[in-house]
């Protein structure tokens, strides 16, 4: 018997989200954010998914940008932290990636390369997320470096948002960046998912969606995926295997942190926090157990977890189980485990069978 757990890859929920994207950019430019294999969904799937639409693919892993050349991709790619070592620039000449300096190292490792082409670079500014990124003292420098140099063929400022989706925005930063940007003309990348969502001013030239284009909502806590109009890219599915009567009293799981209050049913559903579920989603999890909403009880297992099929007399074993997905969005999910999409997403494991749908 092959285990049921399955997660459904839409290729056409991928495209409208970016359809929604591309309404929301106006004239800018979209990078499709694809790092960390298109956020657990598969970096060769998503790409072929968006292969007629996409304007260019942005990732930080450099195997995955050469996989992305090697399977006939010309669109631009954009290093999001740039090259790690130097020897990795002879890379970036022969397959015609965009690194993105955050610091004036790398600015002078760029410089002193000679590579056997010129390299369009994105210069990314600190504006107060302070992770990576050219602080304004440096900025200067830096951009007098690149200009007067023949090895760069175009510089673009980026910057990154700390806050886009929560109650803080990105006035502070976005002034910041305005400062910083003086009036050099040059092109502009500023906006991630919320930013593109809730800040059109930061548009820009080109834009870098990520999390939406896999039908999440950047500000869940506000607005629902469905309420911005993007669809699940992804849908996580099992069965039940099989049904326990409970009495008042009796424990479920390791460590027995669920005990029954009364009689009730519950169902073992093959999957766990081997698949990828978040082992400290706590009881009342939403899950869909034939199409109806119903919460997990107990500890979640490496293989398994239980829900409360109480008031489901039909649901028996091999009942269908809806995770996340159609029917039931990751973020609340996410919520309930306190978490994000994000991790939920990234954390699947590789033992999930991918089925693409038609």
């Amino acid at each position: 018997m092959t285990r049921p757990l399955r997660a459904r890859f839409d290729p056409a929920a991928v495209r409208h989200n970016h359809s929604v994207a591309r309404r929301q950019a106006g004239s800018a430019r979209i990078w499709s954010v694809v790092k960390a294999n298109a956020y657990g969904h598969g970096l060769l799937r998503v790409a072929n998914a968006l292969a007629d639409v996409a304007e260019g693919f942005a990732l930080i892993e450099l195997d995955g940008a050469i996989a992305l050349r090697a399977a006939g991709f010309r669109q631009p790619i954009l290093m999001l932290e740039g090259f790690y070592e130097p020897d990795e620039l002879a890379a970036f000449a022969e397959f015609a990636l965009t690194p993105v300096l955050h610091c004036r190292a790398q600015v002078e490792t760029l410089l002193a390369a000679a590579l056997p082409t010129r390299l369009p670079v994105y210069l990314k500014l600190n504006t107060g997320m302070n992770r990576l990124g050219i602080d304004a003292a440096e900025l200067a420098p830096v951009l007098a470096a690149l200009k007067t140099s023949g090895a760069v063929a175009g510089i673009t400022l980026m910057t990154h948002f700390a806050d886009a989706d929560g109650e803080r925005g990105i006035g502070e930063q976005w002034s910041r960046f305005q400062a910083l940007r003086g009036v050099g003309g040059y092109p502009v990348c500023a906006a991630n998912s919320a930013a593109l969502l809730r800040y059109a001013e930061t548009a820009g030239d080109w834009v870098r969606p990520g999390i939406m284009l896999y039908g999440s909502s950047p500000c869940p806590d506000t607005e629902s995926a469905a309420e911005l109009g993007l669809r699940p890219a992804m849908t996580l599915t099992s069965e039940i295997l099989a049904v326990r009567e409970l009495k008042a009293g009796d424990r479920v799981g390791y460590g027995g942190i669920f005990e029954a209050v009364a009689p009730m049913r519950i169902g073992i559903v093959a999957c766990g926090y081997g698949d990828g579920y978040p082992r400290h989603a706590p009881s009342g999890t939403p899950i869909l157990v034939n199409g109806r909403e119903t919460k997990t009880v107990g500890r979640v297992s490496m293989d398994k977890l239980c829900v409360d099929v109480t008031l489901l007399p039909d649901a028996g074993a091999g009942a269908p189980v809806t995770l996340w997905g159609e029917g039931l969005a990751v973020d609340r999910v996410a919520a309930a485990a306190g978490t994000i999409s994000y991790e939920l997403f990234c954390a699947l494991s590789a033992r999930v069978p991918v089925i693409e749908s038609e």
